[in-house]
């Protein structure tokens, strides 16, 4: 019985050695080996064997980043507010030992060290300048505590700024200032606008009236060209139809001259005319009575006698004289006025024209009889007053022209 007491208590011993002389270290964690009471080495991710009652570990070390949010700090700046700084501190144990040789509790160091050098680098600044500088903060802050904190093996990889807290006061007073700053750059921002939109409407208005002035120069200058080209048109149309016309009353007398000449008048039929148009001389308002001169058949008769010759029966007729030129036509449009009756411009006018050219072509017979008589009797001219007994004949005479 003794003897199995003894071999189960060598067995507990054998156990509790071979537990005692392996360790396991996970893997981003580190472990401090001690020998004796003195460093040996540090293991980690592995599995370390000790050696029993004499090696012994003396602390673990989270070697991953560790973040540490420190609670506000009371700061007073340069101009003597006091301001509540909260602050997160990024590092990371790159030497056990160190951390475990040379301070006790190194997250405490940090937060201390945290607070102290952000009161030094923010008692050197304003109000304004630490609430615009944060960058520069955090760069002098982890510079600061990088240097100091990398003999105790850790590296501090940034230090952030979480918030600045001023004064209530300070606060209500940066409030007021801001929107009186907002207040002043939209009243800034109005004005301008209102300058520029003038601006814009003054130059509007400027160009909308040199377009008006311009459009009112061309429509007057168009007016007037239109006026003159209307004017010269008019005019030319006007000295058209005055030549047109001067032109017809030729064409009418010389037609008419014409035909008198190839009727061969005689006094009977000249005062059957005459006596025709004396009620027309008389027609007017002002005339109320008439008279017939008594010596209109002597007049009619030396009429005869000075432009007509005396035929074989008696009775005289208007003979041409021998040798005597007839009038010529009146002469044609000629170059000069040629223009001015071109109506190429308008096809309707040109047709008009050419339709009275066509009428006034047509040859007019100049040969028919002259009758003053009613249907169905021989036309007798007015009868002259009786010649006087013993009065011979007189012979007409054609009246000598000079040259001939």
């Amino acid at each position: 019985m003794a003897a199995l007491i003894v071999v189960l208590a060598l067995v507990l011993l054998a156990a509790v050695v071979v537990f005692k002389s392996i360790a396991l270290i996970p893997q981003a964690e580190a472990a401090v080996i001690e020998r004796l009471g003195r460093y040996s080495r540090t293991a980690s991710g592995q599995l370390a064997f000790l050696v029993p009652f004499v090696d012994r570990i003396r602390a673990k070390v989270d070697l991953r980043e560790r973040v540490v949010s420190f609670p506000p700090q009371p700061v007073i700046t340069q101009d003597n507010l006091t301001l509540q700084i909260d602050s997160v501190v990024y590092f990371q144990v790159m030497q056990p030992q160190s951390a475990v040789y040379e301070i006790s509790n190194y997250i405490a160091a940090v937060e201390q060290l945290t607070v102290t050098t952000l009161r030094n680098v923010v008692g050197g600044m304003t109000l304004e300048e630490t609430l615009t500088s944060r960058d520069q903060i955090n760069n002098q802050l982890r510079g600061v505590l990088d240097e100091a904190t990398g003999r105790w093996g850790l590296r501090v990889a940034r230090v952030e700024l979480k918030s600045i807290d001023p004064p209530p006061s300070i606060q209500e007073s940066m409030e007021k200032q801001m929107k009186a700053d907002r207040e002043k750059r939209a009243m800034i921002l109005t004005a301008e606008g209102t300058r520029e939109s003038q601006i814009k409407t003054a130059e509007g208005a400027k160009q909308a009236q040199i377009l008006s002035a311009e459009g009112a120069k061309q429509s007057a200058i168009l007016s007037a060209e239109g006026e003159r080209q209307s004017r010269i048109l008019r005019a030319q149309g006007e000295r058209a139809a005055s030549y047109l016309q001067a032109q017809g009353q030729a064409k009418a007398i010389e037609k008419v001259f014409a035909a008198i000449k190839s009727g061969k008048p005689t006094p009977e039929l000249l005062a059957y005319q005459y006596m025709q148009t004396l009620p027309l001389v008389a027609r007017g308002d002002s005339n109320k009575v008439w008279l017939v001169p008594s010596d209109f058949g002597k007049a009619l008769e030396g009429f005869a006698k000075n432009f007509a010759t005396q035929g074989e029966d008696g009775v005289f007729r208007y003979e041409p004289p021998t040798g005597e030129e007839v009038p010529g036509k009146p002469e044609d449009d000629s170059d000069e006025v040629a223009d001015w009756f071109d109506t190429s411009t308008d096809p309707a006018v040109e047709r008009a024209v050419r339709a009275a050219e066509s009428v006034a072509r047509t040859p007019v017979d100049t040969a028919a009889p002259v009758t003053t008589s009613k249907p169905g009797r021989p036309a007798t001219p007015p009868a002259l007053p009786p010649q006087q007994p013993g009065e011979p004949p007189q012979q007409y005479q054609p009246r000598q022209h000079p040259g001939q």
